[in-house]
Protein backbone atom coordinates (compact mmCIF):
# COMPACT_ATOMS: atom_id res chain seq x y z
CA UNK A 1 0.00 0.00 0.00
CA UNK A 2 1.41 3.38 -1.01
CA UNK A 3 1.91 5.81 1.88
CA UNK A 4 -0.63 8.56 2.17
CA UNK A 5 0.23 12.18 1.58
CA UNK A 6 1.31 13.51 4.96
CA UNK A 7 2.65 16.79 3.60
CA UNK A 8 0.30 18.91 5.73
CA UNK A 9 2.25 17.83 8.82
CA UNK A 10 5.57 17.15 7.14
CA UNK A 11 8.82 18.68 8.26
CA UNK A 12 12.04 18.17 6.29
CA UNK A 13 15.43 17.99 7.94
CA UNK A 14 18.38 19.77 6.30
CA UNK A 15 21.56 17.93 7.27
CA UNK A 16 23.73 20.79 6.00
CA UNK A 17 27.33 20.61 4.85
CA UNK A 18 28.60 18.70 7.85
CA UNK A 19 27.09 16.97 10.85
CA UNK A 20 30.23 17.38 12.97
CA UNK A 21 29.38 19.75 15.81
CA UNK A 22 32.91 21.18 16.08
CA UNK A 23 32.68 22.48 12.49
CA UNK A 24 29.36 24.30 12.90
CA UNK A 25 30.88 27.49 14.33
CA UNK A 26 33.41 27.65 11.49
CA UNK A 27 30.71 27.09 8.86
CA UNK A 28 28.52 29.76 10.47
CA UNK A 29 31.27 32.39 10.45
CA UNK A 30 32.37 31.50 6.91
CA UNK A 31 28.89 31.63 5.37
CA UNK A 32 27.86 34.71 7.32
CA UNK A 33 30.96 36.50 6.01
CA UNK A 34 30.32 35.40 2.41
CA UNK A 35 26.66 36.40 2.66
CA UNK A 36 27.46 39.87 3.99
CA UNK A 37 30.12 40.38 1.30
CA UNK A 38 27.66 39.27 -1.38
CA UNK A 39 24.89 41.58 -0.21
CA UNK A 40 27.20 44.56 0.32
CA UNK A 41 29.09 44.12 -2.95
CA UNK A 42 26.01 43.72 -5.13
CA UNK A 43 24.17 46.49 -3.29
CA UNK A 44 27.07 48.87 -3.97
CA UNK A 45 26.87 48.00 -7.68
CA UNK A 46 23.13 48.77 -7.71
CA UNK A 47 23.59 52.07 -5.85
CA UNK A 48 26.53 53.09 -8.05
CA UNK A 49 24.57 52.45 -11.25
CA UNK A 50 21.41 54.18 -10.03
CA UNK A 51 23.23 57.24 -8.65
CA UNK A 52 25.48 57.94 -11.65
CA UNK A 53 23.68 59.34 -14.75
CA UNK A 54 26.59 58.26 -16.95
CA UNK A 55 25.82 54.63 -16.08
CA UNK A 56 22.18 54.84 -17.14
CA UNK A 57 22.87 52.67 -20.18
CA UNK A 58 21.52 49.23 -21.18
CA UNK A 59 24.71 47.42 -20.12
CA UNK A 60 24.63 48.80 -16.58
CA UNK A 61 20.84 48.49 -16.36
CA UNK A 62 21.21 44.75 -16.94
CA UNK A 63 24.16 44.65 -14.52
CA UNK A 64 22.13 46.20 -11.71
CA UNK A 65 19.38 43.64 -12.32
CA UNK A 66 21.96 40.86 -12.21
CA UNK A 67 23.30 42.20 -8.90
CA UNK A 68 19.79 42.23 -7.44
CA UNK A 69 19.24 38.62 -8.53
CA UNK A 70 22.59 37.57 -7.02
CA UNK A 71 21.50 39.00 -3.67
CA UNK A 72 18.23 37.08 -3.94
CA UNK A 73 19.94 33.76 -4.80
CA UNK A 74 22.04 33.76 -1.64
CA UNK A 75 19.16 35.15 0.45
CA UNK A 76 17.06 32.11 -0.51
CA UNK A 77 19.44 29.64 1.09
CA UNK A 78 22.11 31.08 3.39
CA UNK A 79 19.97 32.85 6.06
CA UNK A 80 17.95 29.69 6.77
CA UNK A 81 21.15 27.66 7.08
CA UNK A 82 22.61 30.24 9.49
CA UNK A 83 19.45 30.21 11.62
CA UNK A 84 19.49 26.42 11.79
CA UNK A 85 23.14 26.38 12.87
CA UNK A 86 22.52 29.04 15.50
CA UNK A 87 19.43 27.31 16.90
CA UNK A 88 20.96 23.81 16.61
CA UNK A 89 18.03 22.76 14.46
CA UNK A 90 17.82 21.00 11.10
CA UNK A 91 14.12 21.50 10.53
CA UNK A 92 12.42 23.32 7.69
CA UNK A 93 8.64 23.17 7.26
CA UNK A 94 7.07 21.63 4.18
CA UNK A 95 5.72 25.03 3.12
CA UNK A 96 9.08 26.67 3.79
CA UNK A 97 10.89 24.02 1.74
CA UNK A 98 8.59 24.43 -1.27
CA UNK A 99 8.86 28.22 -1.04
CA UNK A 100 12.64 28.10 -0.80
CA UNK A 101 12.83 25.72 -3.74
CA UNK A 102 10.53 27.92 -5.86
CA UNK A 103 12.47 31.13 -5.31
CA UNK A 104 15.86 29.45 -5.68
CA UNK A 105 14.94 27.99 -9.08
CA UNK A 106 13.38 31.32 -10.07
CA UNK A 107 16.47 33.40 -9.33
CA UNK A 108 18.99 30.90 -10.74
CA UNK A 109 17.03 30.75 -14.00
CA UNK A 110 16.67 34.53 -13.98
CA UNK A 111 20.43 34.84 -13.53
CA UNK A 112 20.91 32.63 -16.58
CA UNK A 113 18.42 34.65 -18.64
CA UNK A 114 20.02 37.96 -17.70
CA UNK A 115 23.46 36.69 -18.68
CA UNK A 116 21.97 35.81 -22.08
CA UNK A 117 20.39 39.26 -22.40
CA UNK A 118 23.72 40.87 -21.50
CA UNK A 119 25.43 38.77 -24.19
CA UNK A 120 22.91 40.08 -26.73
CA UNK A 121 23.59 43.62 -25.53
CA UNK A 122 27.34 43.15 -26.11
CA UNK A 123 26.60 41.60 -29.52
CA UNK A 124 24.62 44.66 -30.62
CA UNK A 125 27.23 47.06 -29.18
CA UNK A 126 30.15 45.44 -31.03
CA UNK A 127 28.52 44.11 -34.19
CA UNK A 128 26.07 47.00 -34.79
CA UNK A 129 27.62 50.00 -32.98
CA UNK A 130 25.96 52.65 -35.18
CA UNK A 131 22.48 51.29 -34.45
CA UNK A 132 23.12 50.43 -30.78
CA UNK A 133 21.10 53.26 -29.21
CA UNK A 134 18.21 52.64 -31.60
CA UNK A 135 18.09 48.87 -31.08
CA UNK A 136 18.78 48.81 -27.33
CA UNK A 137 16.20 51.43 -26.44
CA UNK A 138 14.74 51.63 -22.90
CA UNK A 139 11.52 49.93 -24.01
CA UNK A 140 13.34 46.88 -25.39
CA UNK A 141 15.59 46.67 -22.32
CA UNK A 142 12.57 46.67 -20.01
CA UNK A 143 10.83 44.12 -22.22
CA UNK A 144 13.84 41.77 -22.15
CA UNK A 145 14.01 41.89 -18.35
CA UNK A 146 10.24 41.38 -18.07
CA UNK A 147 10.32 38.37 -20.40
CA UNK A 148 13.19 36.92 -18.35
CA UNK A 149 11.10 37.26 -15.18
CA UNK A 150 8.04 35.67 -16.79
CA UNK A 151 9.92 32.71 -18.28
CA UNK A 152 11.82 32.04 -15.05
CA UNK A 153 8.67 32.34 -12.94
CA UNK A 154 6.72 29.90 -15.12
CA UNK A 155 9.57 27.40 -15.14
CA UNK A 156 9.98 27.59 -11.37
CA UNK A 157 6.22 27.37 -10.83
CA UNK A 158 5.94 24.24 -12.97
CA UNK A 159 8.57 22.45 -10.86
CA UNK A 160 6.93 23.55 -7.61
CA UNK A 161 3.45 22.42 -8.69
CA UNK A 162 4.79 19.03 -9.70
CA UNK A 163 6.46 18.64 -6.30
CA UNK A 164 3.20 19.56 -4.56
CA UNK A 165 1.50 16.51 -6.08
CA UNK A 166 4.05 14.13 -4.56
CA UNK A 167 3.55 12.09 -1.41
CA UNK A 168 6.35 12.04 1.15
CA UNK A 169 7.21 9.71 3.98
CA UNK A 170 7.68 11.15 7.46
CA UNK A 171 11.05 11.97 9.07
CA UNK A 172 12.82 12.66 5.79
CA UNK A 173 16.32 14.10 5.65
CA UNK A 174 17.68 16.25 2.82
CA UNK A 175 21.48 15.82 2.56
CA UNK A 176 21.93 19.45 1.61
CA UNK A 177 21.96 22.92 3.17
CA UNK A 178 18.81 23.96 1.28
CA UNK A 179 15.81 22.33 -0.41
CA UNK A 180 17.43 21.39 -3.70
CA UNK A 181 14.90 20.13 -6.26
CA UNK A 182 16.47 16.77 -7.10
CA UNK A 183 17.16 15.96 -3.46
CA UNK A 184 13.53 16.66 -2.51
CA UNK A 185 12.17 14.55 -5.38
CA UNK A 186 14.35 11.60 -4.36
CA UNK A 187 12.58 11.57 -0.97
CA UNK A 188 9.12 11.09 -2.48
CA UNK A 189 7.21 7.89 -1.88
CA UNK A 190 5.03 8.34 -4.97
CA UNK A 191 5.89 8.15 -8.66
CA UNK A 192 8.30 10.89 -9.78
CA UNK A 193 8.32 10.21 -13.53
CA UNK A 194 6.76 13.59 -14.43
CA UNK A 195 9.14 15.41 -12.11
CA UNK A 196 12.18 13.68 -13.60
CA UNK A 197 10.99 14.40 -17.15
CA UNK A 198 10.40 18.05 -16.25
CA UNK A 199 13.94 18.31 -14.89
CA UNK A 200 15.44 16.89 -18.10
CA UNK A 201 13.24 18.97 -20.41
CA UNK A 202 13.62 22.11 -18.29
CA UNK A 203 17.38 21.71 -18.09
CA UNK A 204 17.56 21.32 -21.84
CA UNK A 205 15.39 24.35 -22.60
CA UNK A 206 16.33 26.70 -19.77
CA UNK A 207 19.96 25.64 -19.63
CA UNK A 208 20.77 24.78 -23.22
CA UNK A 209 18.71 27.61 -24.74
CA UNK A 210 20.45 30.53 -22.96
CA UNK A 211 23.85 28.86 -23.39
CA UNK A 212 23.25 28.53 -27.14
CA UNK A 213 22.24 32.20 -27.27
CA UNK A 214 25.40 33.27 -25.43
CA UNK A 215 27.55 31.06 -27.65
CA UNK A 216 25.97 32.49 -30.80
CA UNK A 217 26.44 36.07 -29.58
CA UNK A 218 30.10 35.55 -28.79
CA UNK A 219 30.70 33.77 -32.09
CA UNK A 220 29.46 36.90 -33.86
CA UNK A 221 31.43 39.14 -31.47
CA UNK A 222 34.70 37.29 -32.10
CA UNK A 223 34.07 37.42 -35.83
CA UNK A 224 33.52 41.20 -35.67
CA UNK A 225 36.58 41.78 -33.48
CA UNK A 226 38.79 39.84 -35.92
CA UNK A 227 37.77 42.24 -38.69
CA UNK A 228 38.98 45.26 -36.73
CA UNK A 229 42.30 46.39 -38.20
CA UNK A 230 44.00 48.08 -35.23
CA UNK A 231 45.21 46.20 -32.15
CA UNK A 232 43.93 49.02 -29.94
CA UNK A 233 40.48 48.74 -31.48
CA UNK A 234 40.44 44.98 -30.91
CA UNK A 235 41.47 45.42 -27.27
CA UNK A 236 38.84 48.09 -26.66
CA UNK A 237 36.10 45.95 -28.19
CA UNK A 238 37.15 42.87 -26.23
CA UNK A 239 37.45 44.78 -22.94
CA UNK A 240 33.77 45.77 -23.12
CA UNK A 241 32.71 42.14 -22.79
CA UNK A 242 35.62 40.66 -20.79
CA UNK A 243 33.83 40.99 -17.42
CA UNK A 244 30.62 39.47 -18.76
CA UNK A 245 32.53 36.58 -20.31
CA UNK A 246 34.27 35.95 -16.98
CA UNK A 247 30.94 35.85 -15.13
CA UNK A 248 29.39 33.55 -17.76
CA UNK A 249 32.36 31.19 -17.53
CA UNK A 250 32.18 31.14 -13.73
CA UNK A 251 28.41 30.54 -13.72
CA UNK A 252 28.41 27.69 -16.24
CA UNK A 253 31.63 26.02 -15.07
CA UNK A 254 30.42 25.85 -11.46
CA UNK A 255 26.90 24.73 -12.45
CA UNK A 256 28.18 22.02 -14.79
CA UNK A 257 30.72 20.98 -12.17
CA UNK A 258 27.97 20.42 -9.59
CA UNK A 259 25.88 18.24 -11.88
CA UNK A 260 28.89 16.27 -13.10
CA UNK A 261 29.88 15.62 -9.49
CA UNK A 262 26.35 14.44 -8.71
CA UNK A 263 26.54 12.03 -11.65
CA UNK A 264 29.87 10.45 -10.71
CA UNK A 265 29.50 10.27 -6.93
CA UNK A 266 26.86 8.90 -4.61
CA UNK A 267 28.05 11.10 -1.74
CA UNK A 268 25.29 13.68 -1.33
CA UNK A 269 27.34 15.78 1.08
CA UNK A 270 30.06 16.14 -1.56
CA UNK A 271 27.45 17.41 -4.01
CA UNK A 272 26.17 19.87 -1.39
CA UNK A 273 29.68 21.22 -0.84
CA UNK A 274 30.15 21.57 -4.61
CA UNK A 275 26.83 23.46 -4.81
CA UNK A 276 28.30 26.19 -2.63
CA UNK A 277 30.30 27.33 -5.66
CA UNK A 278 27.35 28.49 -7.76
CA UNK A 279 24.92 29.29 -4.95
CA UNK A 280 27.22 31.38 -2.75
CA UNK A 281 30.70 31.88 -4.21
CA UNK A 282 29.67 32.98 -7.73
CA UNK A 283 27.21 35.70 -6.56
CA UNK A 284 29.90 36.93 -4.15
CA UNK A 285 32.58 37.19 -6.86
CA UNK A 286 30.44 38.88 -9.54
CA UNK A 287 30.70 42.42 -8.07
CA UNK A 288 34.48 42.10 -7.86
CA UNK A 289 34.72 40.89 -11.45
CA UNK A 290 32.68 43.82 -12.74
CA UNK A 291 34.27 46.49 -10.57
CA UNK A 292 37.97 45.60 -10.69
CA UNK A 293 38.19 45.77 -14.51
CA UNK A 294 35.65 48.53 -15.10
CA UNK A 295 36.75 52.16 -14.85
CA UNK A 296 33.19 53.50 -14.98
CA UNK A 297 32.09 51.34 -12.03
CA UNK A 298 35.24 52.28 -10.07
CA UNK A 299 34.55 55.97 -10.65
CA UNK A 300 30.90 55.64 -9.66
CA UNK A 301 31.81 53.69 -6.51
CA UNK A 302 34.39 56.29 -5.48
CA UNK A 303 31.83 59.05 -5.96
CA UNK A 304 29.22 57.05 -4.05
CA UNK A 305 31.60 56.46 -1.15
CA UNK A 306 32.80 60.09 -1.17
CA UNK A 307 36.31 59.17 -2.30
CA UNK A 308 36.34 61.21 -5.53
CA UNK A 309 38.71 64.12 -5.66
Amino acid sequence: MEPGNDTHILEFLLTGLSEESELQSLIFVLFLSMYLITVLGNLLIILAVSSDPQLHTPMYFFLSNLSFVDICITSCTVPKMLVNIQTHSKAISYEGCITQMYFFILFVELDDCLLTVMAYDRYVAICHPLHYTVIMNPRLCGYLVLVSWVISSLHSLSHSLLVLRLSFCTNVEIPHFFCELKQVIQLACSDTFLNDMMIYVGSGLMGGGPFAGILYSYTKIVSSIRRISSAQGKYKAFSTCASHLSVVSLFYCTSIGVYLSSAVTQNSHSVAIASVMYTVVTPMLNPFIYSLRNKDIKRALKRLLGMSQ
